[in-house]
This record gives C-alpha cells, structure tokens and sequence, in this order.
C-alpha cells in the first residue's frame, strides 16, 4: 500500500512538470511514511511514497528497476496471486520477495495480459526506457484510486488529488460534477470535480506510447480487462445448497490469500454479519487474531460493541474496543476535512478515520466486510426496492398515504423523524420508474435544490448523458440484480471504497476487503435474485451459509447506520463557523458559485421545528467549503 505519482511530457514544454516531482512526492507522505523516491528517465518523471507490507527491506523500495535497467516500476496495493505467477515465470530469479517485482517481471513477459493473471487490488504505472513509452492499470473495482490530467503538453497521475494539484495543474471546477456531488456526497467516476481530470476506470489501463515517426504525436490507447457482470448475463445452474457451497469455499479461499504480510495484520468487527464472517474466517488462519470495534458511549441505539464482543469471544480473538463520546467524533472532524483533498461528503467518514486511527497503533493491515451489502442486497433500499417491485396490501396502503407523510416531521436525527423520512421516499418512489426511482432514492439533495443553489451554468444535456450512463442497466432485467449492479458501480466504487482509502491512508494503514475479491464478484452476480433476497431477509445466502458459525444474537438485531451527531454540533460548537465563515453572506457572494438565498434558507431550515435533512445539506457545503478554501481560493 502506497501513494504513486507521477508526470509524462508529451512535448518539451509538459517536461517543465518533471521539476514539481518531488513536492507531489511530498503530498502522500501519509500514505507511505515507510520512505519515498523517485524516478525521471526521457518523457517519464515518477515517484513512489511506501507502506511496506511485502518484504519490507530497502531492496524492494520503489520506483523498482528490473535488472537490464529497461523497465521501472511505480505501485501501489498487494498481488495476492504473485507467488503463482512466481511460478509461471520460468528462468526468472527474483532479488527480492516482493509482489512488486514479480508484477514487474510478469508485465515483461506478458505485457498487459498480465492484468487477467492478478488477484488484488492495484494502480501501477510502469516506463519502457527504451521505448519511452508508459502503462497505467488499476484494480477490477478501483480499491486503489488513480487519477489522471492530461493537456496538450503533458499527461499527470496520482493516487490522489493534492499530487495532481502539486505539480500545477489548473484548477477550474467543472459546474456539472458539482452538481453530482451535491446530489451525491461525491462525485460518479470517470469525471471528477475538476475539468480535464479523470478517474481511470476500475479494470481498465491507459498506454501512451511513441509512433515510429519522430514528428508525430504520441499516441494514448486504452482497454478494459475485466467489468462487473451486467444483470442481464446468465444464472448459474447450482441449486441453492450447491451455492451456499461455493460460496463458504469462494470466501475461505480469498481471505486466505489476503492474510499474507510481513507486518501486524488484525480485522475490523463492527458486530455485522459481513465484518463478523471476515474476521470469523481469517480467525482460522492465525494463531490468535487482533480484531478491532469501535462503539459510541453517547449513542447507545447505535453503540453495537457487545455484538462485536460476542463474535470476538467465539472466534478467540484478542478483541479491542474504541470507545467513542461525541466530543471524539468533533476532535477528529478537522483532521478528516484537511484530509479530503477533492469534495466527499459522506459524514460516516468521520468513525471510519477513528477506527483507522486506533487500529493503526496496533496493526498495519485491517480485513474489512465492505462490499457484502452491495453484492448480496443489505440495505434498506434494497428491501424498499424489492417490496416496490413486489406490491402488497402494505406498500400499497403506504403509496396512498403519501399526503399524510409529507405533513409529518422528517429527520435523520431521531428514529421517528427517520421512520417518516423513509416513508416519505418509499411513497414518493414507489410511483416512479425504475431509473428515475433510483436516482430519487440515492440522491440526498433534488435536482431542483440543487438548481436553485449553484450559480454556475449547468450544461443540462451533460447532465442528462451522466444519469443515461449512470443508471443504463436499469429496467433492463426484471429483478432487484440491476440495482445491486448499479450499486456496485455508484455507492460502492464512488462512495464506500473511497471512503475507505482516504481515510484508511491518512492513518497509513492498508485495508483488504475479501468479499471484493473477482470471483466472489462473479459468482454473486451469478446467483439469482431469490439467492440473495426475499419478503422476509435481505442478503439471504450470506446469512443462512455462516449461521452456524456465527453467535445467534447477530441474526435478530435491526440493521441500522450510524448517524454522525452533525445537528447538534450545527447548532452548538460549529454555529459560528457556518454564519461568520464557512457559509457567511460575504463568502458566498464573493464565491459567486452558490445563491446566497438558497444558503440562507437552508439555515433558516437547520434551526427551525423541522429542520428535515438540513443537516446533511449543511455538512456537503461545509466538506465543498473547506476544500474550496484549502485548495482553490486564492
């Protein structure tokens, strides 16, 4: 795990980047604080910030040249899959025994073809000295971020955002990303808050390379080697025990690969069923395994540590708990906003950094249950989706009363404001189609608030092409897979696996996630619906294969999320900071890119009776505000 960067001059003038390598370098120093370096060779400028976990001697330090000194190497995340691919390489002595130079070794053999060999998750950008020309790849499902500018005179890249800015690139804010984030909490990959900068696409790789002929320009190709499976492909055959089967063994197997390391490796237990089955499986390969919790002193609806308590006692682990007052979560808030160098907005970031945090003092690598829920139907949402699609007496008495819910209160911040707020959503979704219904149901601001608060001309066509490519696979099938695939596209690689990475990085700690291994992918997008959901359980096969290994208390708790405390800091510590700066009348007219009306009116809204989810709207402009005053504001 480590931050990778770098510059590639497509003409004399983009070499002028090269001289700004080593403050890039510099940015991602949280992401590998075990050393850096750095590498410029022809139209190439390089450099690396390490986290060693994999052979942790110096001789595997980065950028990492092999031994004719023709191809370097810059990377970052783990092959779990290299001492396979070891073997594969006949004739082949390594000098080290990391994956870094078997994933070097493996390209020279088998140039990008290498990519279908890796089981992992991965950025790595490697440089042909002779022929001058440079590779860019990242992982099937974009665990590890990789950015990319790119102008007439050169082509930039880094793991994150604030290496791009160090080298200078412009910093003009594209209006219709904006307008996503505010929709979302963050913005849906390939576009990014900037103009001219992009996410590479998870699965994908990027070549620039030199024509025979001197003059010509150079040439940038890219492919895809692998894509979540759509909706629409074929179910397996295996009868429900036979997936159950698969399914123990598919999860045995990939947490198995992820307990290689050279350094301290423990596992998160929040007291769910996904992170319990990790952390149960993982229980079998050590000794005695460090699992980690955290749990909320001051919200005991949502403090779930005894169930965390209860999985670590069965498995033997060596169990820690953070516990966590409100007074941590606001400590710890303005480390994780001068963090986020691009607009997230996602306030459970908040916990995730704490529990990073502490788990770091321990361990150097987390296992983590992300990604079940978006695979196998956990949320909320995805029941909602399931009754909407399945209309009983219920749902239909619900639909009827949508008057009535929308006269009542709405909240985050209490079980019945939330209560309302859901009913609300389901009513007003339940009459919608199956696209319009999702965007509603995921996005946290309307079109239409969000039209009234930006200043900015918002390309409405541009818009309209982002939702089609957003929301494609929709209403293709007649079941809850387009959704759960839509999932895995916007809230889990846009939103979950960010999180993660931001705030797991700020802390230096590398964070695996066995349920994104590729074949658990491809085999839950093989199962069918009714595998995964029904009327009466969501995540149907997950539950019902691990009962048994699992204490039984944690298959009749509710499933809930943990609501950070934002109305009440809104209204108390940070009061002062929305009127007098960071939403102050004189800095959003000097912005000119919200209406002031529409800020104020949101106020008014977070300190009335009713303040429904002000709070939220507040939080995404105080994350946009801070970043625009970090890094755009002059």
């Amino acid at each position: 795990m480590c931050g990778i960067t770098g510059a590639y001059a497509l003409t004399e003038k983009g070499k002028e980047f090269h001289s700004k390598l080593d403050v890039a370098i510099a940015t991602m120093a949280q992401r590998g604080p075990d050393g850096s370096g750095k590498y410029i060779e022809g139209s190439a400028a390089l450099g690396h910030s390490r986290l060693a976990i994999i052979d942790t001697s110096a001789s595997a330090n980065q950028p990492f040249t092999n031994d004719s000194g023709r191809y370097t190497i810059l990377f970052n995340g783990e092959i779990f899959s290299y001492r396979e691919i070891r073997e594969e390489l006949k004739g082949f002595t390594p000098r080290t025994t990391s994956d870094t130079e078997i994933l070097l070794q493996g390209y020279i053999e088998w140039g990008e073809k290498v990519l279908d060999r890796l089981n992992g998750f991965f950025a790595f950008a490697i440089h042909d000295k002779e022929t001058d020309e440079l590779f860019l790849a990242r992982d099937r499902m974009g665990i590890k971020p990789l950015l990319v500018y790119r102008d007439e005179n050169a082509i930039v890249f880094g793991s994150e955002m604030k290496a791009l800015m160090a080298f200078g690139i412009p910093r003009e804010i594209d209006v219709d990303s904006q307008f996503l984030y505010h929709q979302f909490n963050y913005t849906p990959y390939p576009e990014t808050i900037f103009k001219n900068v992009v996410e590479l696409e998870p699965g994908s790789w990027m070549r620039i390379e030199v024509k025979e002929d001197p003059s010509a320009s150079l040439r940038v190709t890219t492919g895809t080697f692998w894509s979540i499976p759509k909706p629409t492909a074929p179910k397996t055959k295996l009868t429900y025990e036979q997936a159950q089967q698969k399914l123990r063994d598919l999860m045995e197997k990939s947490v198995q690969r992820r307990m290689i390391a050279d350094v301290p490796l423990g596992s998160f237990l929040s007291g769910g069923i996904d992170s319990s089955i990790i952390a149960t499986l993982a229980a079998r390969q050590t000794d005695k395994l460090n699992t980690f919790s955290i749990g909320y002193a001051d919200e005991p609806l949502f403090d779930e540590t005894h169930y965390a308590e209860a999985v670590a006692k069965k498995i033997g682990s060596n169990h820690t708990v953070f516990k966590l007052t409100n007074d941590d979560l606001y400590a710890d808030l303005h480390d994780v906003l001068n963090y986020i160098d691009r607009p997230f907005a996602d306030s459970s970031a908040l916990p995730v950094h704490i529990l990073c945090k502490h788990t770091r003092k321990h361990v150097t690598v987390a296992l983590s249950g992300d990604g079940a829920d978006e695979l196998f139907s956990g949320y909320n949402k995805h029941a909602a989706e399931f009754r909407a699609r399945n209309l009983g007496l219920k749902e239909q008495v619900v639909a009827a009363l949508k008057p009535l819910w929308f006269l009542l209160p709405a909240s985050r911040n209490s079980s019945i404001g939330n209560r309302v707020r859901q009913l609300q959503k389901f009513s007003e979704g339940i009459s919608l189609g199956a696209k319009d219904r999702y965007w509603n149901w995921a996005s946290f601001w309307s079109t239409d608030q969000v039209d009234k608060l930006i200043r900015g001309r918002v390309d409405k066509e541009e818009l309209k092409r982002r939702k089609s490519e957003l929301t494609a696979e929709l209403g293709t099938t007649n079941d809850l897979d387009e959704v759960l695939y839509t999932d895995l596209h916007q809230v889990l690689q846009n939103d979950m696996l960010t999180k993660v990475d931001l705030m797991s990085m700020a802390n230096s700690l590398e964070v695996r996630v066995p349920f994104l291994d590729h074949e658990v992918i491809e085999f839950a997008c093989s199962i069918p619906e009714e595998y995964k959901i029904t009327s009466t359980i969501r995540k149907r096969i997950l539950q019902e294969t691990f009962r048994a290994d699992l204490p039984e208390m944690l298959f009749k708790r509710p499933k809930h999320g943990f609501e950070v405390p934002l109305l009440n800091w809104f209204k108390g510590e940070l009061d002062s900071l929305i009127k007098d700066d960071l939403l102050s009348r004189k800095l959003i007219e000097e912005q000119e890119i919200f209406n002031w009306t529409a800020v104020q009116s949101l106020i008014n809204k977070l300190h009335s009776n009713d303040p429904g989810d002000s709070a939220t709207h507040i939080w995404n402009l105080i994350v946009f505000q801070t970043w625009w005053k970090r890094y755009i504001r002059h």
